[in-house]
């Protein structure tokens, strides 16, 4: 497949074309997010009130920094055409260091060091602000979606692994060493299923898209009856089996990805309550591709919680509720906090 057909483009209707050309954040409202995903690079021109007026996605480029900064200098200058003096905003998986440029270790994309706020501001000759991707999409949804004025939120995004931000009193919470909120890796099963982080039993091996497709293989691959739907909305390919192969089956009302999506959600319940016992947080917005089972992994999760609770019956718990901005919160947040830093 082409390059071309694999792009997906959203023209902003012509009521709002009158306001391209105008330069300056603070007379626009608007500027560009760009969220890097393991499967597709999306981007966007946001205004000031979170709406998506334009958009384009490419696939993912394999890790390679190089090939994934140069899809997203495309994907900027296509947009930056119609609105080139707007800032642009980049969430990107992994630990960032304090200074936000340069990501010092993602495990899905195996960066290591990357220089990439230098490496984009030298081939878009333009200030590019990059952000933690899990901490974007809790910016957008703190300030445009489902726990907009907490006053302490924690956001929890699942998708290929499980990214994590606290919001409080308006401020995203970094920690000493700018790496809070890698909630996706705290240990819940010693010596379990190995992570690509290099630890064993991690949260995201048990709650993630990449946990439920790997269950889901795993009975394919053991030739299980139940694994025949599976098998069939895959081509026939067990290593083509993924979370939203069962996902989509699960939506469908096949019951062994219903029992596989329960299963991901008590995990993801019995996280939140670890989560709640140390942070405290006045909500908990779970988002992500997974969160398109909606009840179907929320349900055994608010339950899984309300169990593993510490303190419960003796203290208010936080209410779980499902993101509002979807896929898009991730750009949605990263152009927002490219147009404060401006």
């Amino acid at each position: 497949m082409d390059r071309d057909s694999c792009r997906r483009r959203r023209r902003i209707p012509a009521a709002l074309d009158r306001r391209r050309g105008r330069r300056g954040p603070g007379r626009t409202g608007l500027a560009i997010g760009v969220d890097i995903g393991g499967t597709k690079v999306a981007a966007g021109v946001v205004d000031g009130a979170g709406q998506v007026l334009a958009e384009d996605t490419r696939p993912t480029p394999g890790d390679n920094p190089r090939e994934v900064e140069r899809v997203i200098a495309e994907l900027v200058r296509g947009l930056a055409d119609s609105y080139p003096a707007v800032p642009v905003g980049v969430g990107a998986a992994g630990w960032l260091d304090l200074d936000g440029g340069t990501v010092l270790f993602s495990p899905h994309l195996a960066w290591r060091h990357e220089p990439l706020r230098a490496n984009l501001q030298a081939l878009l000759q333009r200030p590019v602000l990059v952000a933690n991707d899990a901490d974007a999409a809790a910016w957008a949804e703190w300030r445009f979606g489902a726990g907009r004025g907490q006053r302490r939120l924690v956001c929890i995004t699942l998708g290929t692994g499980i990214g994590g931000a606290i919001i409080t009193d308006g401020r995203i919470e970094r920690g000493n060493w700018g790496v809070a909120g890698e909630f996706g890796h705290q240990i819940l099963v010693p010596g379990g299923h190995r992570c690509e982080c290099g630890n064993r039993g991690c949260w995201e091996q048990y709650a993630s898209g990449n946990a439920l497709g790997r269950e889901a293989r795993e009975l394919a691959a053991a030739h299980s009856p139940v694994s025949l739907e599976w098998l069939r909305a895959a081509g026939g390919q067990a290593r083509d089996i993924t979370g939203a192969t069962v996902t989509r089956l699960a939506l469908a009302g096949h019951a062994a990805s219903r029992d596989l999506l329960e299963d991901a959600g008590e995990w993801l319940g019995i996280g939140l309550a670890n989560l709640a016992a140390a942070l405290d947080p006045g909500m908990f917005v779970i988002g992500g591709g997974l969160c398109e089972a909606g009840s179907l992994l929320l349900e055994p999760a608010r339950h899984a919680f309300a169990r593993n609770l510490t303190g419960r019956g003796f203290r208010p718990a936080a209410p779980i509720r499902l993101a509002a901005l979807g896929p898009r919160a991730g750009l949605v947040g990263a152009a927002d906090l490219s147009r404060h830093a401006s």
